[in-house]
C-alpha cells in the first residue's frame, strides 16, 4: 500500500497518539459480530434481545449460557496482525491511549495495557444486584457447540446471579471510561479509527471530538468513510494488512506478531 508520505511523517513526530477499534478488529480474528448468523441453540435467539438487562432478569440462564458460548469462541481466538501492530505502536510513540468497542481480551494478549473498554468485557463479570466484582476460573469454558442453558454463578457477598461484565443495549456506558476517552480524543496530535464503522453512538463522537481539536484522523476500515471536518487519512483494507505496512512506513518497524 501506497501512503501519502504526510501521514507516516505526521505518526513519527505524534506525542500523543489514540488508537480507537471496533469491531471489524476482533472478526479478523475469527470472533463473530452480532451481525453475524447464530448457530445451534441461538439460531432461535436475535443477539440483540439476549442483550439486554430485562433478558437476564427473565432468562438468566439462557444469557448466562450464551455469554459462556461467545467467551469459550474469544478464549479460542487469537489476536490478530492488527493487534500486535497496535501494541508495537505504542512503543515508538511517547503516549498511546487505546480505546476498544470490543469485549474481549485479544489486545490484552497482544501487549496493550490500560485499554479503555468502552463497553465492558466478557472477562470482567459482576453481580447483577450488587456489582461486587466476580473472578472468573482461569481455564476456558467447555460449553458444546450448539450451546446450552447455563445457571449463572452467585455472588459470594450478597447472592445475587452473576452477569456479563459487558454493556447491554438501554445501559449507559461507564462514566469514567467514556470521560477518559473523550479526554484522549481532546488531547491527541493522531487518532487512528480502526475496524469501527463510526455509527455507535456515544462511541462514535471520538473521532469528532478529535478532529474537533486539531488532530488529526486516520480510518482504516475495507470500506471507510471520512468525517470531512479535518486533516484526514482513508485507508481502504484489513486493520491487520493496513496497519503493519503503515508501521513499517513510519518507523522501519518488522512485520509484527506473536508466538
Amino acid at each position: 500500500m501506497k501512503f501519502d508520505q504526510a501521514l507516516p511523517a505526521q505518526l513519527r513526530a505524534a506525542q500523543r497518539v489514540v488508537v480507537f477499534t471496533g469491531a471489524g478488529v476482533s472478526a479478523e480474528s475469527g470472533i463473530p459480530t452480532f451481525r453475524d448468523a447464530l448457530t445451534g441453540l441461538w439460531s432461535r435467539f436475535d443477539a440483540a434481545r439476549l442483550a439486554t438487562p430485562d433478558a437476564f432478569i427473565d432468562d438468566p440462564e439462557l444469557v448466562w449460557g450464551w455469554y459462556e458460548w461467545r467467551r469459550m469462541q474469544l478464549l479460542a481466538s487469537q489476536p490478530n496482525l492488527a493487534h500486535w501492530a497496535i501494541a508495537q505502536l505504542a512503543q515508538h510513540v511517547p503516549k498511546l491511549t487505546l480505546i476498544t468497542q470490543n469485549v474481549d481480551d485479544l489486545h490484552e494478549r497482544a501487549g496493550s495495557t490500560k485499554v479503555l473498554h468502552l463497553h465492558g468485557s466478557l472477562q470482567q463479570p459482576r453481580c447483577f444486584d450488587c456489582n461486587e466484582d466476580y473472578s472468573l476460573p482461569d481455564a476456558a469454558p467447555q460449553e458444546p457447540a450448539e450451546g446450552r442453558r447455563l445457571a449463572p454463578p452467585r455472588c459470594s457477598l450478597c447472592g445475587g446471579a452473576v452477569r456479563p461484565g459487558v454493556v447491554w443495549f438501554g445501559e449507559s456506558l461507564p462514566v469514567p471510561v467514556m470521560e477518559a476517552a473523550f479526554a484522549a480524543a481532546a488531547n491527541c496530535d493522531l487518532l487512528l479509527s480502526v475496524g469501527t464503522s463510526g455509527v455507535v453512538h456515544p462511541a462514535a463522537q471520538i473521532p469528532e471530538i478529535a478532529l474537533r481539536s486539531g488532530a488529526g484522523v486516520v480510518h482504516v476500515n475495507p470500506e471507510p468513510k471520512a468525517l470531512g471536518i479535518g486533516r484526514e487519512w482513508v485507508l481502504p483494507g484489513l486493520a491487520g494488512q493496513v496497519l503493519p505496512e503503515l508501521l513499517r512506513e513510519a518507523f522501519n518497524t518488522a512485520k509484527p506478531g506473536g508466538k
